[in-house]
Parts: structure tokens; sequence; C-alpha cells
């Protein structure tokens, strides 16, 4: 079994290429974090998330949080789920293995060629603190299970107005 992150830990920093130009940053902002590692283009669940996440930005709901989103999609297929969805936020592609394996993400192959064209990750979602250290981490084996963002967003206002301690490092 591969070595999965644990709370508490320092979340490693990891760069991927932006959309746009730039990269996308996980770790290492010094400020609170919200990454988020999505499929890819083939997965209408993670459409949906991504939608979620981009009507929470709207609304004001996400604050001062970093946000930063991922997938092992190439350009192309990033692209174009930027462009479908509208997103407003920077969203990072080209997620290497040796990435997702470091991030502690569960690897799938494609099921045919009509879903995608490469391995890619299932969910994950970290929160990582000022500090760099893993808040809150979800990791999954399936698109069907994931934490539900205005939740994930409420628990980081109230972690950080009352000092909530990183749960599940006994």
């Amino acid at each position: 079994m591969e070595k999965k992150l644990a709370a508490g830990s320092t979340m490693p920093e990891i760069e991927v290429p932006q959309i746009g130009g730039g990269t996308v940053k996980f770790g290492g902002s010094g400020k609170w974090q919200l990454a988020i590692v999505y499929r890819g283009q083939h997965c209408p669940l993670c459409m949906k998330y991504l939608t979620q996440l981009n009507d929470l930005i709207a609304d004001g709901s996400v604050g001062d949080i970093d946000v930063a989103v991922a997938s092992a999609d190439s350009e192309a297929q990033a692209q174009g789920v930027v462009d479908k969805l509208e997103l407003t936020f920077p969203v990072g592609h080209s997620l290497s293995l040796d990435q997702m394996r470091e991030l502690g993400l569960y690897v799938s192959n494609p099921r045919s060629e009509q879903e995608t064209d490469h391995d890619f990750p299932e969910p994950g979602l970290f929160v990582v603190n000022e500090q760099g250290n893993i808040q809150i981490i979800d990791i999954s084996n399936a698109p069907f299970a994931r934490p539900e963002l205005g939740g994930i967003l409420r628990g980081i206002m109230f972690g950080r107005e009352k000092g909530y301690p990183i749960r599940g490092t006994a």
C-alpha cells in the first residue's frame, strides 16, 4: 500500500501548469488554502463539483482562502473544462503520476478510450492552514465520495475564528 498523507503533516508543494499561463501551486502559499484534485474532463461528478466551487466563489463564500485546483488532464482537456463551465478560478493541468503519488491519491486507469486517454487521480481535497500543514484531508478512491464544499468552507471559517486544532492526529 502506498503511503498516504496525514492530517497535521506538511502539505507537499506541488506545482502544475495553469490554464492561461503561470502555475497552480498546492501548499506553501502562507495562507489558508483549499486544494482540490479532480478526476478530469470525463467525470460528470467533477464537473458538478467544479461548478459548485465556482458558484461559492461568485457568492463570496470562499473569502480570502487561496483556491488551487488541478487534474492530470492535458492542457487542451483542462481548457475545455474551463471554457465549458466558465470557471473563474485558476485550473492546473498535467498533474504527473509522481505528483499524484506524492499527494497520496488513488490513481485509476481509463475504462476505455472514450473515457480518457491517460491514468487519472481519484478525487482529493486538502485544506492547508497558514503554517502549511494539512488541516483537513479527504482522499477518495471513487468519484461518488467527496465532501460537500459549503460544509468545508464553513469548517475553515470556524477553525480560523476559534483556533480549532487539527483533528485525527492522536
